[in-house]
């Protein structure tokens, strides 16, 4: 269960990133529909962190917990932080915030994949 939600979180992060390059190439900031975009991938982070917790809890799947955890934790902290400074930001950088929180998270959704599939 845990690696669909990986495969749809890179997914919407690449479609984020995609639509923050075409801002940041137009010269234009992030507008609410970007925002609400990113509070989707949110909360595809949040069920994932609640699915692994009970996958680490219920199976034997040998993980480095403090690796995988760190990297899952971050994940989700990146986002709020791009957004809330997005939002605060008026100006094409707002546009480039996004891009570069879009492309850690997708990143860091691979390096769990990685994380996870090596412990299967």
């Amino acid at each position: 269960m845990l690696l669909p939600l990986l495969i749809l979180a890179l997914v919407l992060c690449a479609a984020l990133a995609g639509w923050a390059l075409w801002f940041v190439v137009r010269d234009r900031a992030v507008i609410l529909k970007q925002l609400f975009g990113a509070a989707a991938i949110e909360a595809v982070l949040l069920v994932q962190a609640v699915v692994a917790g009970i996958q680490q809890a219920t199976t034997d799947h040998p993980v480095d917990g403090p690796l995988f955890w760190g990297y899952l934790v971050t994940a989700a902290i990146v986002l709020p932080i791009a957004a809330v400074w997005a939002f605060a930001e008026r100006t094409k950088w707002s546009s480039v915030v996004l891009l570069v929180a879009a492309v850690t998270v997708a990143f860091l959704e691979w390096r769990l994949w990685q994380i996870w599939g090596a412990a299967a």
